[in-house]
């Protein structure tokens, strides 16, 4: 792998740096807000990575499984905060995964009605989506991500050298949201070695995100492939893990926008081919669901201001469909369900 790369999010006076690369971490320094006295980490008992400050610090640990992504973590960790007696000139240091940092990005918003936060990623899927961009939440039984904020970091340091001790699964998972990037530019990604890789779908990412801070246009792109990934790891109670998830639901995506004639057979086999070749990830909907359970989830999609709403690919690019009819939908499901 070659050396670090350093981007930039652009938001004006709100732009933060994004340190890609092994050893990244080491950068933790230069990312924290010049203001802060002292900082708050949150983290797992399942986090491989130390991070370095000489800042005084509290750690506090957070449960696992997307059971803790909820409003009483959130909670609990506000109360710790008030505890410790953490302020506006302090910060708030989110060092794992993307529900790591979904949840200490919100805490962090929430607590004292925003104090800075810095993200440490530890996982693939993380570092090209879930750090950048602000989007923050938890889950309610009723749907994921359903409550939460905007809340952009002051910083986001994403160590490839993390990456080492992932899980074959979560690697899988990264792959899977690292996928969607494929289809938004059409960058000839796997031509790239990791860390350029991971930096290019972050400048992708930070690109839009700075055209469409709070989503109310194009960066509903960047959810390419999730309306049927919510749904999924709703109706499989989170057995099927968000980033395998998304390399279903870009699929789906992909054969309903066929259905529509938006898009050819020929692209359709071109998410197949990086989605299960290149990538090795499945893209079947496991058996036992049925299409009327996962019709009614998308309803509840945060997307379907206009019915059905999908973000699907088309003679201009990925781009937001509102107002889709049930039987096409209903005609992609039944090409992927057993």
């Amino acid at each position: 792998m070659t050396g670090l790369r350093h981007l930039t999010v652009p938001l004006d006076d709100r732009s933060y740096e994004v340190v890609v690369g092994p050893g990244a971490a080491s950068y933790l320094g230069s990312v924290l807000p010049a203001s802060a006295r002292r900082a708050a980490i949150v983290t797992q008992d399942s986090i491989p990575v130390e991070v370095h400050t000489d800042l005084p610090y509290e750690r506090f640990v957070i449960g696992e499984g997307e059971q803790h992504k909820s409003l009483e973590t959130i909670g609990e960790l506000c109360r710790g905060f008030a505890r410790m007696g953490l302020t506006r000139n302090d910060v708030v240091i989110g060092v794992g995964g993307g529900m790591v940092t979904d949840v200490a990005g919100f805490a962090a918003a929430s607590y004292h009605r925003g104090v800075p936060v810095v993200h440490v990623s530890t996982t693939l899927l993380g570092m090209v989506d879930a750090a950048i961009g602000g989007k923050t939440g938890v889950n309610l039984p009723e749907g994921k991500n359903l409550v939460g904020a905007f809340w952009q970091p002051s910083g986001v340091i994403c160590d490839l050298d993390a990456l080492e001790s992932l899980p074959d699964r979560e690697r899988r998972c990264g792959l899977g949201e690292m996928a969607k990037y494929h289809f938004l530019t059409g960058d000839d990604l796997l031509a790239l070695d990791l860390t350029d890789r991971v930096a290019r779908c972050v400048e992708i990412k930070a690109e839009v995100v700075a055209s469409d801070e709070r989503e109310g246009g194009r960066r509903a792109i960047l959810n390419y492939g999730h309306t049927l990934a919510h749904a999924l790891e709703i109706s499989t109670e989170h057995r099927l893990a968000h980033g395998e998830a998304v390399a279903i639901g870009l699929i789906f995506a992909a054969h309903l926008a066929n259905v529509m004639g938006r898009i050819p057979v020929e692209r359709v086999d071109g998410h197949f081919a990086v989605v299960g070749e290149e990538y090795g990830l499945a893209t079947d909907i496991p058996a036992g669901l049925d299409a009327d359970t996962l019709v009614s989830l998308m309803h509840r999609d945060k997307k379907a201001l206009d019915g059905l709403t999908f973000v699907l690919d088309g003679p201009n690019g990925v781009e937001v469909v509102a107002g889709v009819d049930e039987a096409p939908v209903r005609e992609a499901l039944d090409r992927m369900l057993p």
